[in-house]
């Protein structure tokens, strides 16, 4: 018996290896689909169980994804799913990997980086509306630049346009979305500044891409990632504090700086998003 992460990232089983050899032959799970041994271990790709390598070779449809289930016990062990993988997390290897993601993509990222702080610079200059606009763009604009990485990241092609996909994608969510955490969060920094940055933490991390990504409503989505990060609050704590050092010292370094820190930032930010919401090897193409 097996457990298995479906296209859709949730969790299915246990099902025996004859429901998965079917699951194969219909397209609903490839090489990539992550499993688990019912007794316990790692979880890995199909491919690598020598008993679906038979069924991988003869497959042939295309792929799509396992339906998705909506009662509670499914969502709470998707839940489970992404608290377990938080645990997990190496904020070494995401600042790392962010680090070789910008060398390689160098003038796009940084381009990216730099257009879009210009215009989130530009909209709250605008008079008497301006501050207004800005909050209420916010996840729509930065969650452009999270989607930018996120494509580069998955290997998917990529161009600047894709800072705009939060204009396209999910984007009266992505509204809703500002309006609720500016709004939220400028009350819990006036409120003793301890819930105003328990809840950026909390929200602004994860929640675009949550939005963008997985098609959540903006506060599905906003409780999703509260949840992941309120149960492992120090090790993404640590990640958003390490992200933000690394900003303030793009800054200081003659402002330059930060053209190279704010990308390095935000590419950090999106592997931890992906190690945790979807495992890189579970994705079905």
């Amino acid at each position: 018996m097996y457990k298995i992460i479906g296209g859709d990232q949730r969790e299915y089983g246990p099902v025996t290896a004859d429901e998965i050899r079917q699951w194969i032959a219909e397209g609903r799970a490839n090489g990539a689909t992550q499993a688990q041994p019912e007794e316990g271990g790692d979880w890995k790709a199909l491919d690598s169980f020598p008993e679906f390598i038979e069924a991988l070779a003869a497959q042939t449809p295309p792929l799509v994804t396992l339906p998705p289930q909506t009662n509670e016990e499914s969502s709470e062990a998707s839940l489970d799913n992404y608290i377990a993988r938080s645990r997990t997390l190496d904020i070494g290897s995401c600042v790392a990997r962010s680090w070789e993601l910008l060398k390689e993509h160098f003038w796009l990222l940084v381009g990216a980086s730099a257009l879009v702080f210009a215009i989130s610079l530009a909209i709250g200059f605008i008079p008497f509306v301006g501050q207004v606009s800005s909050r209420i763009l916010s996840l729509a604009l930065w969650g452009g630049l999270d989607w930018l990485f996120l494509k580069l990241i998955r290997g998917e092609p990529a161009d600047i346009s894709d800072i705009f996909a939060g204009f396209q994608v999910n984007f009266l969510q992505l509204v809703l979305g500002g309006i609720v955490t500016s709004t939220l969060i400028l009350l819990g920094l006036l409120c003793f500044i301890l819930p105003g940055i328990y809840l950026t933490v909390a929200w602004l991390g994860f929640s675009p891409l949550l939005i963008m990504d997985k098609r959540l409503d903006f506060w599905p989505a906003l409780e999703l990632s509260r949840k992941v990060v309120t149960k492992n609050w120090w090790t993404i704590f640590g990640l958003f504090l390490l992200t933000l050092l690394i900003v303030i010292a793009g800054v200081l370094a003659l402002g330059v700086g930060l053209f190279v820190a704010l990308p390095l930032a935000t590419g950090a930010m999106v592997y931890a998003y992906e190690d945790i919401f979807n495992p890189r090897s579970a994705r079905v193409s």
